[in-house]
Formats: structure tokens, C-alpha cells, sequence
């Protein structure tokens, strides 16, 4: 009958991702006439926990350039924005919830602009698309089985002893006196 032990390591014993498409506006100084492109850079996150619940604290620059005076002259708009999204991750371990946890947090997709429009008020309306992943990394307990019968160390035999004989008596050692002038 085996025997059972029980290891304690850290594992993921929670893990979720969610998708997130967000509408913004910015006025611009002058009225735009095209829009030439949007940048998304700067992206930083991080996780932290909220009662039951994991929280993300984030933010990232939007750079809009844009032209305006009937195509004439270009400009850029940078934004900072800020955001804080929930995640309801449930535990996988039936471990108390209160135990210590590390949070890690990827970008599953980092933000990026998908679509941008001028209206009629000189505003620039964008969507921002970015999903993230967060993984709950706490102590946990695996159990294994252990063998109580050892298997027997097998005993090795030289097979080559006729070759090792044959070498030693034929091996000159002074070789290298005999030949020396």
C-alpha cells in the first residue's frame, strides 16, 4: 500500500481574463479636418486585491494627430488616461482567501486605437480596445504517493577486463625516454 505526503508550493489558484472596449472624446484646439493617426504608448498596470475581488490600476498616452485649416497644417493631441477595472477571480484551492497571494498581470492585448472620428463640435471621439489578463498566485497543497519498497541497487560487472589486461601489457611506459636524443 502506498503512503501519501503532502507538498506545499506555490501554484496559480486563480486566473481570469477580461476584454475591455472604451469610448473617449477630446477637444481639439483647433477644428480638425482629418485625422492622420492614433498612437497608443506608455501602457502601465498593476494589481492589487479588493476584498474578494482583484483590482488593476493602469494608465497609457493616446497621441492624436490631426489636421486642421483644410489639410493645411497638422498638430498632435496627447492624453493620459487612467483606469481602474475589477476583476471577480474565484480561488481554485480550498484555502483561506485571506492567505498571501502575489497578483500578476499581463496584457493580453496592450491598447490600441480602432477607431476615430471628428463630429460636428470640433471633438475627436475614439474607442480604445485592450484586454487583460490577471493570474492569483498563492500556497498550495499537492499530495503524492510514496513508494515504501526501494528497488535494489543493480550491480554493475565489468565487461571489457580482457581489453584492459591486453592494454596495460602492451603499453610501453618508457616510451617517451626511449625516444628522446
Amino acid at each position: 500500500m502506498a503512503a501519501y505526503k503532502e507538498i506545499v508550493t506555490k501554484a496559480v489558484i486563480g486566473k481570469g481574463k477580461k476584454y475591455f472596449k472604451n469610448n473617449y472624446t477630446i477637444v481639439a484646439d483647433q477644428k480638425p479636418s482629418t485625422v492622420l493617426g492614433c498612437w497608443v504608448i506608455n501602457h502601465n498596470f498593476k494589481g492589487y486585491k479588493s476584498g474578494n475581488n482583484i483590482g488593476v490600476d493602469g494608465s497609457y498616452d493616446v497621441n492624436i494627430w490631426y489636421s486642421y485649416d483644410n489639410d493645411s497644417k497638422t498638430t498632435v493631441i496627447n492624453k493620459k488616461i487612467n483606469y481602474n477595472d475589477v476583476f471577480n477571480i474565484k480561488s481554485r484551492n480550498d484555502t483561506d482567501s485571506t492567505s498571501d497571494t502575489d497578483i500578476i498581470v499581463r496584457a493580453l492585448k496592450q491598447p490600441t486605437c480602432t477607431k476615430v472620428e471628428i463630429d460636428n463640435e470640433n471633438n475627436i471621439n475614439f474607442n480604445i480596445e485592450k484586454e487583460l489578463g490577471v493570474e492569483l498566485v498563492g500556497d498550495t497543497k499537492v499530495k503524492i504517493a510514496i513508494e515504501d519498497d526501494e528497488e535494489p541497487w543493480e550491480v554493475l560487472e565489468e565487461e571489457n577486463d580482457e581489453i584492459n589486461k591486453k592494454i596495460d601489457e602492451e603499453v610501453n611506459e618508457n616510451y617517451l625516454n626511449n625516444n628522446v636524443n
